[in-house]
């Protein structure tokens, strides 16, 4: 009887007429609908970090057995497909099918920068965009500036027609239906960090030098585009993480006119309490390292509030499952499946020999700080990107987001991943055993 009762509210949780739903990890901060669905960052100038919570409640463990509930609309019309065979709301990864509450209208085409061997795809796809599907097309103002596209008259036309953008100054977070990438892994990382809430799904073709996160071929890219767009897709939910700095005023020199040490709009700003916050969302990883310095990185790793241990070394990778195949692979870490909820945490050239990489369940909280022994600063990058320095007293607040990227994929979440393993990383590559041969075997018999 209760499986029952319980299988009766789920149907009507499910249903197309539900309330909002909030998500528990979140304290009701990320909320949404399939309806209709609200954007969990407020708009701001900054497309690369929102604006952190002054809570102290900010990061909580879920009871989610997979960690936080992922918020499972991407931008304002995609959805992950309801199964009616869900259970306690945890659905089966390798089932999730892309589908859309109204057909998209709007496009954010990323190309990969200073790549002249791009330029012709980019306009093949963008006339084709317009011409046969009949969609608003957004592009980084900057890549309109490029010689080759600026000085093609053929071109014009289409031209005319984009809606552009200027990272860390345009908010278009509300405005992407769909996000088409052409180019390597980069233009994912990118399309990352210009969503700071609720990602649209991602479609990324493999134009660039890798290509580990970008599936799709640009051979046939029509038909490509139309299933997509019709909703026949395979999606995989690669996880974020949720990073929170904060930072000591140290006088005149923190902030000018609004703008912190790395040139990025200052968040969070608290005259009272001297404390400057930035948000930030990271597909890959968060690196903590010893920037310049000769002496070794020493900082305090805690867990949920618990010390566990103290980092010596050249600094410590925190990644998400899809970071698992970056930096953390090449630091001696395993590689974990995107689907698999987990937070991994990898030491750099640690100075001693034991400690080895470990995976933590997703949604633990992990804060980050300099030992009070350490001898030297700390630097910390997100994706690669906003490298900045960390002092004592300083933190780095880290756990799994609300807001996964939806990465369409070819076929499937494994059959994807592992083709990935075996082209980009030649994962098991070897010369294999020959077989003994019939005659052989029958003259030993």
């Amino acid at each position: 009887m209760e499986m029952e009762q319980e299988k009766m509210t789920m149907n009507k949780e499910l249903s197309s007429d539900a309330a909002a739903y909030c998500c528990s990890a979140c304290h009701g901060d990320e909320t949404w609908s399939y309806n209709h669905p609200i954007r969990g960052r407020a708009k701001s100038r900054s497309l690369s970090a929102s604006p952190a919570l002054g809570s102290t409640k900010e990061f909580r463990r879920t009871r989610s057995l997979h960690g936080p509930c992922p918020v499972t609309t991407f931008g304002p019309k995609a959805c992950v497909l309801q199964n009616p065979q869900t259970i306690m709301h945890i659905q089966d990864p390798a089932s999730q099918r892309l589908t859309w509450n109204k057909s998209p209208k709007s496009v954010l085409v990323i190309k990969k920068m200073r790549d002249a061997s791009l330029l012709q795809p980019f306009k093949e796809l963008c006339t084709h965009l317009m011409e046969e599907n009949n969609m608003i097309v957004y592009v980084e103002k900057k890549v309109l500036e490029d010689p080759a596209i600026a000085s093609d008259e053929s071109f014009g036309a289409v031209k005319k027609k984009f809606c552009t953008f200027r990272e860390d100054y345009d908010d278009i977070s509300n405005q992407i239906d769909f996000i088409i990438c052409l180019g390597g892994d980069g233009t994912l990382l990118y399309a990352s960090s210009l969503f700071q809430g609720s990602v649209p799904p991602v479609m990324a073709f493999h134009l660039g030098s890798l290509g580990f996160l970008t599936p799709f071929s640009f051979e046939n890219f029509q038909s490509q585009v139309t299933q997509v767009i019709e909703g026949n897709a395979a999606v995989v939910l690669r996880s974020r993480l949720k990073v929170r700095v904060v930072k000591e005023l140290r006088g005149k020199t923190a902030v000018h006119n609004g703008l912190g040490e790395n040139g990025s709009r200052a968040a969070g700003l608290d005259m009272d309490v001297g404390k400057q916050a930035m948000q930030y969302q990271v597909l890959n990883e968060v690196v903590i390292d010893r920037g310049p310095s000769s002496y070794l990185s020493n900082v305090d790793v805690y867990l949920d509030g618990h010390l566990i241990t103290t980092v010596q070394g050249d600094g410590v990778i925190v990644s998400t499952p899809t970071g698992s195949t970056a930096y953390a692979a090449a630091a001696g870490a395993s590689m974990i499946h995107p689907n698999v909820p987990a937070i991994m945490i990898t030491p750099i050239c640690p100075h001693s020999l034991s400690f080895r990489p470990i995976v933590v369940p997703a949604g633990v909280e992990l804060k980050i700080m300099l030992s009070p022994e350490a001898r030297n600063t700390a630097w910390v990058s997100f994706d690669g990107r906003k490298r900045q320095e960390i002092r004592h007293g300083d933190s780095i607040s880290i756990t799994t987001s609300c807001y996964p990227l939806p990465s369409i994929c070819v076929r499937d979440p494994v059959s994807d991943w592992f083709e990935s393993l075996a082209q980009c990383l030649h994962w098991n590559v070897r010369k294999k055993q020959t077989h003994f041969e019939e005659e052989e075997e029958e003259e030993e018999g």
